[in-house]
């Protein structure tokens, strides 16, 4: 009683840091007992905390002894499988070097020990609280569309894109690529299969972790962590519209479609490559139970050119629905989310 007492004087404060190709973003939300009071945010040139960047948070968290420190996961090593049985993890994935969570005991998330260790190294200095698996902003972004019938569902970030193929809230199938470091991967995939030839045109024809528990030990058997808390009370998404949903729509690229210069890949090529190669993954792949995919919704973050719709559409006749994201603004209501808040 004495100390929800002592905690209702207080202000809150939620700092949210996303880590950009060449920048960093603080997001920070400062609440009073009645709701959110004010927020600020902030771009810095750099990918590890400088001192003009520290000196922003601090600002801002030395006015409260409650404070919560969050950042989204940029782990390349990363993914989401489609259980959260024991027994069954390793038929997907090894993850004896990895943390891994239960999402509400239908399938969980993971990263790699190393990974999260340099990132908690990283921001040393003032702390983290809690790292988030972008397979959760896509499960509450998404949540009630994932509820629903199958679909593909991607978050796209300036460096990588997240997809989770989900029918009925059930997860099917996830990967997290760095769209630069896969690009060549994907073509040679797509192009040169060793047992089998690919069919571009397969549609036509067919998490947070609490860092206090973490160790990095190789020895280490892998440690089964609690639950979080259920995420479901993000205020519900609007309906989404076929031709209006984009906030931002840049002017089509010079790439030519169907014969692109490699020197000259865009951004949005390369993450149509990378997710058409990830959704010929998921249909060849025994492991995974294959269904036939015909929506894709997309998280965009980074305000995607009209080519990259056009590719997804007429290369891969799915029916798209883009939706703009505040990454920054998700990962603040997952903190809350997570704080039971």
């Amino acid at each position: 009683m004495l100390d929800k007492l002592f905690e209702s004087l207080y202000l809150k404060v939620f700092v949210n840091i996303i880590i950009k190709e060449s920048s960093t973003l603080v997001y920070i939300e400062i609440h009073s007992k009645k709701g959110v009071l004010d927020n600020r945010q902030a771009e810095f040139d750099t990918l590890e905390p400088n001192e003009k960047m520290l000196d922003f948070i601090q600002n801002y968290i030395k006015e409260s002894p409650f404070y919560y420190i969050s950042v989204l996961d940029n782990s390349l090593l990363q993914g989401a499988l489609p259980t959260c049985s024991k027994n069954r993890l390793a038929y997907y994935y090894d993850l004896s070097n990895c943390e891994y969570k239960c999402y509400k005991e239908k399938w969980s998330y993971y990263t790699a020990k190393a990974e999260l260790y340099e990132l908690e190294k990283r921001y040393s200095e003032i702390g983290l609280d809690f790292i988030f698996s972008p397979f959760l902003i896509i499960a509450n972004f998404f949540q009630d569309k994932i509820k629903s019938s199958l679909a593909l569902y991607v978050l796209v970030e300036e460096n990588y894109i997240s997809l989770a193929v989900f029918e009925e809230s059930n997860l099917l199938y996830a990967e997290h690529l760095d769209i630069h470091a896969q690009n060549e991967d994907d073509e040679f995939f797509l192009a040169n299969d060793e047992n089998e030839s690919v069919d571009l045109d397969l549609q036509e024809s067919q998490a947070g972790i609490d860092l206090e528990d973490i160790e990095i030990d190789e020895d280490d058997e892998l440690e089964d962590f609690a639950d979080i808390e259920d995420l479901d009370s993000i205020e519900e998404i609007e309906e989404f519209e076929e031709s209006k949903d984009i906030e931002e729509e840049l002017l089509e690229s010079d790439t030519v479609f169907d014969e692109p210069d490699e020197e000259n890949f865009n951004e949005d090529y390369q993450r149509f490559i990378a997710i058409q190669s990830s959704v010929a993954r998921y249909y060849k792949d025994e492991r995974y139970e294959s269904r036939f995919i015909e929506n894709i919704y997309i998280a965009d973050s980074v305000s995607v050119s009209s080519d990259f719709k056009k590719y997804l559409e007429e290369e891969m006749f799915l029916n798209v629905y883009i939706r703009h994201v505040e990454i920054e603004a998700e990962l603040c209501e997952l903190t809350k989310e997570e704080l039971g808040l």
